[in-house]
C-alpha cells in the first residue's frame, strides 16, 4: 500500500496554494471529473451539515488531497457509489469509537494514511496565516469529511 509522504503533501500544498483563480478552477475541474462520485459524496456533507463554509473547504482539500496522491504517483481506480456504500457503515462505526475514546490509533488504522491524517489534524486545529481558526463545528465536519476522502482514496489506489 502506498503511503502518501510528507514530501508529496508539501509539493501538493506548494502547487495548489500558488495557483491563480484560473489555475484553481482548472485543477478543481480536472480532479472533479476524475472522481465525480467521490466529490459528490464529499459535497453532500456540506448540504447535510447545512454549512456553506464547509463547501469551499471541501473543494480546496479535495484538490489538495488529490494532488498529494498525484505527487506520490498513486493512481486511483474510480470510486463508485457501491464502494462508498460498503465504506460508510464501518467508517461511522470507527468514528463513533474514535470520538468516544480519542484514540488516534483507531483513526490511523482505519484510514491508513498516517501523514495525511496528521496533516489534516494540524490543519483543522491551527490558525491560518491571517490568524483565523475554524469554529468547532466546521473543524469537526471538515475532519470527518477529509478522513472519509483520504480513506476512500487510499482504498482506491491501483
Amino acid at each position: 500500500m502506498n503511503h502518501i509522504s510528507q514530501s508529496s503533501i508539501e509539493k501538493a500544498i506548494e502547487k495548489v496554494d500558488n495557483l491563480d483563480d484560473s489555475g484553481l478552477d482548472k485543477i478543481a475541474e480536472t480532479y472533479a471529473l476524475s472522481q465525480q462520485v467521490l466529490l459528490g459524496y464529499a459535497m453532500s456533507a456540506a448540504i447535510e451539515y447545512k454549512n456553506e463554509e464547509l463547501e469551499g473547504l471541501i473543494i480546496y482539500y479535495f484538490c489538495l488531497l488529490s494532488e498529494a496522491f498525484a505527487q506520490e504517483k498513486a493512481m486511483l481506480n474510480q470510486i463508485t457509489d457501491d464502494s462508498i456504500e460498503e465504506f460508510e457503515e464501518p467508517f461511522f462505526e470507527m468514528l463513533d469509537q474514535y470520538f468516544e475514546t480519542g484514540n488516534d490509533e483507531v483513526l490511523n488504522d482505519f484510514v491508513d494514511q498516517p501523514e495525511l491524517s496528521q496533516f489534516m489534524m494540524i490543519e483543522i486545529s491551527t490558525k491560518d496565516d491571517d490568524g483565523s481558526t475554524l469554529n468547532d463545528d466546521t473543524a469537526t465536519q471538515l475532519f470527518i469529511v477529509t478522513s472519509a476522502l483520504i480513506a476512500l482514496m487510499n482504498r482506491a489506489i491501483k
